[in-house]
């Protein structure tokens, strides 16, 4: 997948573009449904397979104090609309200037003229332009007059609740309730948090008997406080592990920590970027009485995730 980082590096239409149009905020399989018919209409037509997203997201500029913790980076969801065959991933920078583009801009000026969109897929409720005038009505009235083709996407269901539309805002609610396995079902895949291993608070290896690898978190979204089991990717490799997320009451400590002890792996990982995925909540933190009392629970935990993974 190409990628394009601004709309001046397009200085000529793509060939019979077929493109969809949003922020993608967690990938989920809503927007990979609409991205895979993206990618199947443009190999129908011999077009090109277009994405177009905003960095950073338009709430951020719109209502920089009023935004939600994104579900994915930038760079996870560049590696995630990779996955699904698309030809041109455009990551427009969303400023206050983009904003005020009109409807009849953004058609006529950017999408035709610009990247030469002959085809576009939408859900029901697409929206463009200033002040978010544009509608899929409107859509359709350009459509007529410009002659682009226009796929409206029927939304998929929530598989735990039939009637609710597969949405960023529910993945986030479940995330944040530690309900990561169903979040899992919404996504198409494990939730994932990444961050760069830093020297913690020593005590793992030293007086608990199990090293953790202590996470500069980079994600905005974090699972609630807890255990979980866990796999770790490193370097291309996986390996099965336990997370705490949480304060670690037993020390009294009150600091907000990631900690990931990594099952048969001994490592020396600092400085360096792993990933965790999220596979299932073990049991929320505890205060324990002391010490010895942590360390038999952890043992227990680690039985357990094992067993789960």
């Amino acid at each position: 997948m190409n990628i394009v980082k601004s709309i001046e590096e397009i200085t000529e239409p793509f060939t019979k573009g077929v493109i969809t149009i949003g922020n993608f905020d967690g990938v989920h399989l809503g927007h990979q449904s609409l991205l895979h018919i993206v990618v199947e209409k443009a190999h129908n037509i011999g077009g090109t397979a277009l994405a177009m997203t905003f960095d950073p997201h338009p709430i951020r500029i719109l209502k920089p104090n009023h935004h939600p913790p994104l579900i994915t980076l930038m760079e996870q969801k560049i590696e995630l609309i990779t996955k699904t065959g698309i030809d041109f991933l455009i990551c427009v920078p969303f400023d206050r200037q983009f904003a005020a583009m009109t409807a009849d801009q953004f058609i006529r000026d950017l999408l035709i003229k610009r990247i030469g969109m002959e085809s576009i897929i939408v859900g029901h409720d697409y929206t463009f332009g200033k002040n978010r005038e544009g509608n899929l009505e409107l859509l359709e009235k350009y459509a007529g007059l410009l002659g682009f083709e226009i796929v409206v996407a029927d939304w998929i269901k929530a598989i735990q609740n039939g009637n609710t539309r597969i949405s960023s805002t529910v993945i986030r609610e479940l995330v944040i309730a530690g309900k990561v396995e169903q979040a899992q079902k919404i996504l198409g895949r494990n939730y994932q948090i990444r961050g760069v291993v830093t020297s913690g608070r020593k005590r793992g290896g030293r007086l608990l008997g199990f090293p953790t690898a202590n996470i500069n978190l980079v994600d905005e979204l974090c699972p609630k406080s807890g255990v979980y089991a866990v796999i770790v990717e490193h370097n291309k490799k996986t390996y099965q592990g336990v997370a705490n997320i949480g304060y670690s009451p037993t020390f009294d400590d009150n600091i907000f920590t990631v900690e990931v002890h990594i099952l048969d792996f001994d490592q020396n990982i600092y400085d360096e970027q792993i990933k965790v995925d999220f596979i299932h909540h073990l049991r929320s933190e505890i205060k324990f009485s002391n010490i010895d009392e942590l360390a038999a629970q952890i043992k227990k935990d680690i039985i357990k995730a094992r067993s789960v993974l």
